[in-house]
């Protein structure tokens, strides 16, 4: 079985679409992952402005990250987020998963985007915790 804090890793490795937003891990313990990127031009919407699902993905990351290291695979079953700051393009930004409180089978998540020490985004996600192990 994957110790908690390896399991991340491994699920960054299997995972294309986070790989292609360039999200990288910085910090990772059992129930705790921050993880960051840079905003790229080809994230832009119309107003040349991240997307907002840019910000998103990267709180879905660490979320998913950081629930996960429980060491049972969790699966979001609601999530939602608040947009507080536009970002621009070249901004890197990290994601935390900063409050982890787990029950029998469902875990609540709160995340923190933020650009330097600025919060941009607040992200809520609830998993459901399956009985199945993350093994090598």
């Amino acid at each position: 079985m994957l110790k908690g804090e390896e399991i991340p890793y491994k699920m960054l490795s299997q995972d294309a679409f986070s790989t292609w937003l360039g999200i990288e891990i910085l910090e990772c313990e059992i129930g705790r992952c921050k993880v960051g990127m840079t905003i790229r031009q080809e994230m832009l919407n119309s107003m040349n402005k991240a997307h907002g699902g840019i910000s998103y993905s990267l709180a879905d990351t660490a979320f998913g990250f950081a629930a996960n290291t429980h060491g049972k695979y969790a699966v979001s079953i609601e999530t939602s987020i608040n947009h507080i700051e536009a970002l621009e393009e070249g901004d890197y930004i990290t994601a935390e998963a900063i409050l982890d409180h787990q029950k029998t089978k469902l875990g609540f998540n709160i995340i923190e985007v933020k650009r330097g020490e600025e919060l941009v985004a607040l992200f809520k996600g609830v998993v459901y915790r399956t009985t199945k192990d993350w093994t090598k």
